[in-house]
């Protein structure tokens, strides 16, 4: 079995807040996606309501998922995003991957 992390964040955007969301969210993914540990960190948009954005993250292992939310930028990240969205993290162990 992997020892892989995932880790799903489901954000909604507060009135008149998406644009700012969506910025700091790809200031996210770029920064995310250069960790030695971060394997995937990607953006998603619902179709049906655009303030939703859905986050798809992978991680080597839990040292990893330590070691991003120690960087600067998660740090700010957490700062900032309750002003921004609201948000419900789904932290998730491998049952059946491939």
């Amino acid at each position: 079995m992997s020892a892989h992390v995932k880790i799903v964040g489901i954000l909604t955007g507060h009135p008149g807040k998406a644009s700012e969301l969506r910025t700091l969210l790809s200031a996210m993914r770029v920064r995310s996606r250069a960790e030695p540990g971060n394997l995937r960190w990607d953006i998603w948009r619902d179709k049906a309501n655009h303030d939703r954005f859905v986050l798809d993250e992978l991680y080597a292992d839990d040292a990893a998922v330590a070691a991003h939310r120690d960087t600067p930028h998660f740090k700010d990240y957490a700062a900032r995003i309750g002003d921004l969205a609201d948000r419900t993290p789904i932290t998730l162990d491998p049952v059946e991957v491939d």
